[in-house]
């Protein structure tokens, strides 16, 4: 072979020759404390009932999501967000069961609370879809549209019964208007200024969010097009950044993720405050069937995709992996 002087004089493959190397000069640190928990607590049934759409993903019983919850901090996970399902019978159309102090959420609020006390920052989704007959994120108009203002004063009730059931941080995902600014104020004016706000800022209307709605027994009828963000469009969600920022939100949301990595290191980009993004079950799925499929390698597949979502920017990833993830990341 002719060599022509000290061609090639760059030679990055040095820095590629060893997993000890690749890892002393990688870029991204992917952490068990960047990971967040998503968790379903489902009322009226004494064993956990499986995900069909979600392998490996269940609607836990009380008992259950207590051992999650524990399971989830010896691993090193940072935060559990709970999601309640209500007994079909109890819902109706403005959602009541969700700010009912003795609803599904507030009793796996209280339950987590009473296992790990603040070894997990505990969480909770504000919004209305899975108590509702007609399965949207607020209360409806006779005409069958969704009531902004209205829907903003059960959020606002919500934040409440949240809070005093135990939410460390309380997550506003309905995409209404004004929301944030409303849970802040309902939350400062019953006592609880410390509780957190973590704002589902830009939150796309996704094809990707079909095996959830198996996972909250969802009753929706229509689309939620009229309200979450149009996934052509980019530049918006800088101005509900703006807004929700504005409005006191201590914490910012993408979602889902990886459809929207350009949409999050924007975000990433243009703030102080700390920026999650959700690891929605679509993109869970997925994985999972290509892996059962042996198309693809699941673990590698998991780990290339949260490392990709970190790289982007997300300093917190709610993911149905956090706590395999942390697991697997603890014993590297």
């Amino acid at each position: 072979m002719t060599v022509y002087g000290n061609f090639p004089g760059s030679r990055p493959r040095r820095l590629r020759t060893t997993p000890a190397m690749r890892r002393m000069v990688a870029e991204t640190r992917l952490d068990p404390a960047n990971l967040i928990l998503p968790a379903f607590v489902r009322e009226g049934i004494d064993r956990p009932v499986a995900i069909s759409a979600m392998p490996g993903v269940q609607q836990h019983t009380l008992d259950t999501l207590r051992k999650a919850a524990v399971e989830a901090v010896s691993a090193g996970v940072s935060g559990i967000m709970l999601f309640g399902v209500p007994a079909d019978e109890k819902k109706d159309a403005r959602g009541t069961a969700g700010t009912d102090p003795d609803g599904i959420l507030q009793v796996g609020l209280r339950a987590v609370r009473e296992e790990v006390g603040d070894d997990l920052v505990v969480m909770s989704d504000l919004c209305l879809d899975e108590y509702t007959d007609h399965g949207h994120c607020g209360v409806l108009t006779a005409d069958g549209r969704v009531d902004n203002d209205a829907t903003l004063e059960r959020y606002a009730e919500m934040a409440q019964v949240q809070a005093d059931a135990g939410a460390h941080v309380v997550g506003p995902s309905g995409m209404m208007d004004g929301q944030v600014g409303v849970v802040r104020d309902a939350l400062d004016q019953t006592g609880h200024e410390d509780v957190s706000i973590l704002a589902y800022t830009a939150k796309y209307s996704s094809a990707f969010y079909g095996p959830f709605r198996e996972a909250v027994g969802s009753s929706l009828k229509g689309d939620r097009k009229t309200y979450q963000q149009d996934p052509a469009n980019a530049r918006e969600s800088l101005r509900e950044l703006a807004l929700d920022l504005e409005e006191g939100a201590d914490m910012v949301m993408v979602k889902p993720a990886g459809p929207y990595l350009d949409i999050l290191a924007k975000v990433a980009d243009s703030v102080d405050v700390p920026v999650a993004a959700y690891q929605i079950s679509g993109e869970y799925s997925m994985i999972e069937a290509a892996a059962e499929k042996g198309w693809i390698d699941r673990d590698a597949a998991i780990m290339e995709s949260l490392t990709g979502i970190r790289r982007a920017g997300a300093q917190m990833i709610l993911t149905y992996w956090a706590t395999e993830a942390a697991q697997r990341l603890g014993r590297g």
